[in-house]
């Protein structure tokens, strides 16, 4: 397959490029415990998919002496640790992105720390993940890590979990010991909400089930870890139904163009559809819909779908910024200052209630806080109990204000509306992650145009009593 390629970038660089833009793209994380083997599992897909360049395996030769916990084997882990630290203590610290592809799809890898110290790093690397490998080390089962990832993995909605049992061959490829620890596993995924997770038992060490079936462990009738990231379905990875285009840049070259730039968070849209613009509520038609692209002929298409990166030409003139969403104007978002959310503190300075911070959520900032804690979640446990601030690494539900309105949908409808991140507003440090659950029932919810509260019919009343030269028309429309 990799020669094949070769030869392809060689004969017709442009073909290859074609070929790669039509596949599925799917992004994954490695997580677990300490020393659970996730980089070392990186890095054997990498080798045995030929995927290393001749020049890094060389160096990997020649680091794997030095840096090595291989003894005289080569130690694929330093593909993916790269710092000297790492290097030094045979950790992971940072999160490691690592690409390749396959003739079915291509994959973005996001290699994740597993120590606790750690944690946000795991979430960092999580947040755009559509699939999760949790590495469980034979010889010792589930551990508090392998509890916390995988409670954080639910927390993000990633839908399909790949449970690998690592170093079986410390086990002497034991059946029993797998299903042990496959017993255990679906005991605690089933209480969090993870659904059918699949499991695979894999030597990343030796190969055995990572691309290649293990012939010691001819018991196991399923598919190897790479069989099953080529073939796990990825069509409920991305919600369809729902447009959504936070608005990240507007495009102004010449007075002839204006263009609204962003990613598509959610659904599709198409020229000629009725869009809104939130939070003013302004109504236009799109004209065109463009897409980057080599030749300028393509750039100009019908339709796109999250998630695309495109530029929105409308049919009218409408004042519209960074921050704000374009909706299809018969499909609106939640619109709210108050919000129920999930809270994965970050920071070693503990989270305050009441505290201002500046809250990011897609392309807009707003300053907010949290009026409380709700509750805190043990991941242990599960035991939720009472607290009045957030330490490192801990997990609450809380109660979030904001100072102005925004429109959202729950995190677990889009996550790309539903998702925000809270900033420290004087060091701009990212402090938490953050997932909104709802808006409180009580919440100020502006009303779409058209619906009315009883204060504003008293006072469209008045303003026909005062004003009859202005007739009937609503005051949404007068103040427009």
């Amino acid at each position: 397959m990799a020669i094949e390629q070769n030869n392809l970038i060689e004969s017709d660089i442009e073909a290859y490029l074609k070929q790669h833009e039509n596949k599925e793209l799917l992004r994954f994380i490695t997580c677990g415990s300490v020393d659970d083997g996730k980089s070392t599992l990186i890095g054997r897909l990498l080798h045995d998919s030929k995927m290393i360049f001749e020049d890094q395996l060389a160096a990997i030769n020649k680091d794997s002496k030095k840096h090595g916990t291989t003894g005289e084997a080569i130690d694929l882990a330093l593909l993916v640790d790269g710092l000297q630290s790492e290097r030094e203590q045979g950790i992971t610290i940072d999160v490691a992105y690592r690409f390749f592809a396959t003739d079915k799809r291509k994959f973005i890898i996001a290699d994740t720390p597993g120590h606790e110290q750690y944690t946000r790093n795991m979430a960092t690397g999580a947040s755009t993940a559509d699939l999760a490998i949790i590495l469980i080390d034979a010889r010792y089962g589930v551990q508090t890590q392998t509890r916390r990832h995988s409670y954080i993995t639910s927390l993000l909605g990633i839908k399909h979990i790949v449970v690998a049992v690592n170093k079986m061959d410390l086990v002497d490829f034991s059946e029993q010991r797998f299903n042990e620890i496959k017993e255990e596993y679906a005991t605690f995924a089933s209480s969090i909400g993870i659904d059918k997770p699949v499991f695979v038992p894999v030597s990343a060490l030796t190969g055995d089930n990572v691309v290649n079936a293990s012939e010691p462990m001819a018991w196991y009738d399923g598919a190897p870890l790479m069989t099953q990231l080529d073939n796990i379905p990825l069509n409920d990875t991305v919600n369809l139904d729902h447009f959504r285009l936070p608005v990240q840049y507007v495009n102004r070259p010449h007075l002839d163009f204006r263009g609204f730039c962003g990613t598509i968070a959610a659904g599709s849209i198409k020229v000629g559809d009725s869009i809104t613009v939130l939070p003013s509520q302004k109504t236009s038609v799109v004209k065109q819909v463009i897409q980057p692209s080599v030749s300028e002929s393509e750039m100009e298409i019908n339709e796109a779908f999250a998630p695309m990166a495109i530029t929105l030409t409308l049919e009218d003139e409408v004042d519209i910024s960074r921050g704000d969403m374009i909706v299809k104007s018969d499909d609106w978002p939640e619109l709210s200052d108050q919000f129920e959310v999930n809270l994965v503190w970050m920071n070693e300075a503990a989270m305050q209630p009441g505290v201002d911070y500046l809250i990011k959520r897609a392309s807009n900032v707003v300053p907010g806080r949290f009026n409380k804690i709700d509750h805190k979640i043990d991941v242990n446990s599960l035991e939720k109990t009472s607290a009045e601030q957030l330490q490192l690494n801990e997990i609450a539900q809380c109660q979030l204000s904001l100072n102005q309105v925004i429109a959202f949908d729950p995190y677990s409808d889009v996550k790309g509306t539903g998702s925000f991140i809270v900033i420290d507003k004087y060091t701009h440090a990212t402090l938490a992650a953050g997932m909104i659950l709802k808006a409180p029932n009580e919440a100020s919810k502006p009303s779409k145009v058209g619906e009315y509260s009883a204060f504003e019919k008293d006072l469209n009343a008045l303003v026909r009593l005062h004003f009859p030269e202005w007739g009937c028309r609503p005051i949404d429309e007068l103040l427009s």
